[in-house]
């Protein structure tokens, strides 16, 4: 009964002074956290090859351009098949007819002739060929090789790799960091990662610029790095 009484007598202060406001809250303090991160590498060597080369060829008429062209090509996909490249493999990158003008003495420009640029791009997981290839598709006619990339077919296993690093260093960044601070690390809060991914790695070349003799054109893949960032947030036990 003396318990019923007091509510009473509570609510009706409360009434009473209703030209009070009166506020409910609950306030914690931030959970103190431990964040880091780490970033993890792993070699790997490429196992495929994109090419990019065509023919650049010019004619009076768009016709003589497109027929001169169209020549050439053909006996580069003559090549590529005779170095057993697929056809799957080989894709039309670019084929463009544009006219060329003669800007001179000031005069109305005046349509000169015409330029047929035939690029494929042609993907190979033969390394080793790559150079034998490249100057055999010059004496087909190529005349314009963009670039060779070098690049790797499935990365999930380096990617793995890296993961496993970067968090392995994570973890023991954190685990100091606690001991120095004199708090014992928690349970894992947030975990993510960035990166992962390899960019083919380009080589230049231009066609009109090697030398062409008995030896084959030298090409070196070398190795990538692929590197995996991860940000990891640990609470502190109490």
């Amino acid at each position: 009964m003396i318990k019923y009484a007091l509510l009473a007598s509570a609510l009706c202060l409360t009434a009473c002074n209703s030209g009070a406001p009166t506020y409910i809250t609950s306030s914690s303090a931030p959970q103190a956290t431990v964040d880091v991160s780490a970033t993890g590498q792993a070699n790997v060597a490429p196992d495929r090859a994109i090419v990019s080369a065509g023919v650049v060829q010019e004619g009076k008429t768009a016709r003589e351009a497109m027929m001169g062209n169209a020549t050439l090509m053909t006996a580069v996909f003559d090549e590529l098949e005779s170095a057993g490249i697929p056809k799957s493999d080989i894709t039309t990158s670019q084929l463009s007819l544009q006219p060329q003008y003669d800007y001179r003495d000031r005069r109305k420009p005046e349509i000169k002739g015409y330029e047929v640029r035939n690029t494929v791009t042609v993907k190979s997981d033969d390394i080793e060929q790559i150079g034998p290839m490249l100057d055999a598709l010059v004496r087909a006619g190529v005349n314009n090789i963009n670039q060779v990339q070098f690049t790797v077919k499935d990365p999930k296993a380096a990617k793995d790799q890296a993961r496993e690093d970067a968090i392995r260093e994570a973890k023991s960044k954190a685990e100091s960091m606690a001991a120095a601070a004199g708090v014992k690390l928690g349970p894992l809060l947030s975990l993510s990662e960035a990166g992962g991914n390899l960019r083919p790695q380009p080589v230049m070349m231009r066609a009109a610029a090697m030398e062409m003799s008995s030896a084959s054109t030298p090409v070196s893949a070398g190795e990538q790095t692929l590197s995996v960032t991860v940000n990891m947030s640990y609470g502190i036990a109490e």
